[in-house]
């Protein structure tokens, strides 16, 4: 095997900190193409999809890539903009975010970097521009709040194998989920108070988080309940009793049971009791995208307001906001504590580096 690394390395480098956050990925165009491409890679992750891959391999090649990314392309034709992919460039706008909280903090040798988990720019790709930068110290920053297997854990994976390639391997340190942090829960909050402050304060707040398959819970996944206890902090913070909010499960496929309640099913049965008007806030997104802006804002609100429901509002996910640029900067710090600029021990001085290549080149010429 051929491990990767920088050639003509000098030695006399700066080595440096590197931050890598990374989001689940975005097709590249909201075309059927596009989306074979994506669908592809991502549901064949057997962290997404735990099933014998014989036997997937006949589903997904022989019926789902066949008929889902046309329909999927339909999807995300309508919340592509000018910009192109929402997930995408709100990501890209949390990177840099980041990277000016971290100059204005004076840390100028963290190096930070972005990536998707499916598509591109991919984490193989992030790292090796790191790599690049003689980052020898590594922290990885998932924006999923909440752990899941499904989504965390496939980023570890993802993450590991490339370093398992890389000649010089950094020290690590990866983030497994934030959600209970302070800041990350008042950046909720936050974004919360300044809908309230220009839209009306409805009935009921529902945080709608992904679901998973029920039996990663029974399974052992934490998901289930840290996205209980993100709900919970949230709501605390925003003084709602507990008749104010409620907390469901979206984005549910295939014919196992989900963790519940779902999502849509909840807001059906609410405007059919007659309910008259919700907020929906969804936590476990750091970025809006297909799921948020298509998913709630436009198949759920349907659903609410057919069912009875007279108003309906969507709250943005984070997104860039000051606070969540805030949090984010603030949970990478408090994990890379410890890492200094520089090693004490370290000495880069130039004739350090000269007698290093003597002593190589001494040794080289005896053998």
């Amino acid at each position: 095997m051929k491990y990767s690394g920088k050639k003509d390395y000098q030695h006399s480098s700066l080595e440096k900190t590197g931050l890598l956050i990374t989001n689940l990925g975005t097709p590249e165009a909201p075309t059927a193409k596009a989306l074979r491409k994506y669908l592809a890679e991502f549901l064949w992750d057997p962290r997404v999809v735990e099933i014998p891959r014989p036997i997937w391999w006949l589903v997904l090649n022989l019926i789902i890539l066949r008929i889902r990314p046309r329909k999927s392309a339909a999807v995300y034709k309508k919340i592509w903009t000018e910009q192109g992919s929402p997930l995408m460039s709100h990501t890209l706008g949390q990177m840099e975010g980041i990277k000016q909280q971290l100059q204005a903090r004076g840390l100028d040798h963290i190096e930070v970097e972005c990536a998707m988990r499916y598509g591109q720019p991919s984490i193989e790709h992030a790292l090796q521009k790191l790599q690049e930068k003689n980052v020898t110290k590594l922290c990885v920053l998932p924006l999923y709040p909440q752990y899941s297997g499904s989504t965390t854990g496939s980023t570890f994976d993802a993450v590991s194998q490339t370093l398992t390639q890389l000649r010089w391997v950094p020290e690590f340190r990866f983030i497994q989920q934030y959600a209970g942090h302070a800041d990350y829960i008042k950046a909720c909050a936050d974004q919360i108070h300044q809908h309230w402050a220009t839209h009306p304060r409805h009935e009921k707040l529902v945080f709608s988080f992904h679901g998973v398959p029920k039996r990663y819970l029974m399974s052992g996944d934490p998901y289930h309940c840290q996205c209980h206890k993100t709900a919970r902090l949230i709501a605390t913070q925003l003084r709602l009793s507990d008749e104010q909010w409620m907390t469901t499960f979206q984005s549910r496929f295939g014919r196992e049971e989900w963790l519940q309640p779902y999502t849509d099913k909840t807001l059906e049965k609410l405007g059919q009791e007659g309910v008259q008007s919700i907020d929906v806030f969804c936590p476990g997104f750091s970025s809006d995208c297909v799921e948020t802006l298509e998913e709630i804002d436009m198949e759920n609100r349907a659903i609410f307001i057919e069912a009875g429901g007279k108003n309906f509002s969507y709250i943005p996910a984070l997104n860039s906001t000051p606070s969540h640029i805030h949090a984010l900067t603030n949970i990478a710090m408090m994990h890379m504590q410890g890492w200094p600029a520089l090693d004490a021990t370290y000495d880069d001085s130039q004739q350090e580096v000269e007698l290093c290549k003597q002593r190589a080149l001494a040794k080289g010429a005896k053998q």
